[in-house]
C-alpha cells in the first residue's frame, strides 16, 4: 500500500534528521539527550514488535532500525 511506503520513508527521514543534531553536538553546541534517547527506545520497541510478529513485519523493522542507531548516537554525543 502506498500509504505504508510513504510512512516508512518518512520514518527513516525522521531518524536521519538526527545527523544534523549529532554534528551540532560534536561541534560544541550540545542538545538535550532526552528526546533522542526516548526515540531510540521507541524505535527499539517497534523493531522488537516487527521481529516478533507471527510473520516478520519488515517495513516496521526497516523503518525503525535507523532510529535505534541514530537516536543513541545523538543522545551519546549530547554529553
Amino acid at each position: 500500500m502506498l500509504l505504508g511506503r510513504v510512512a516508512s520513508a518518512i520514518s527513516v527521514l525522521m531518524y536521519v534528521s538526527y545527523i544534523a543534531q549529532i554534528a551540532s553536538n560534536l561541534s560544541g553546541q550540545k542538545g538535550n539527550p532526552v528526546q533522542p534517547l526516548v526515540a531510540a527506545i521507541n524505535a527499539s520497541l517497534w523493531v522488537a514488535y516487527g521481529w516478533n510478529a507471527p510473520k516478520r513485519d519488515w517495513p516496521i523493522i526497516v523503518a525503525n532500525a535507523p532510529g535505534i542507531v541514530l537516536g543513541l548516537a545523538t543522545a551519546i554525543t549530547c554529553f
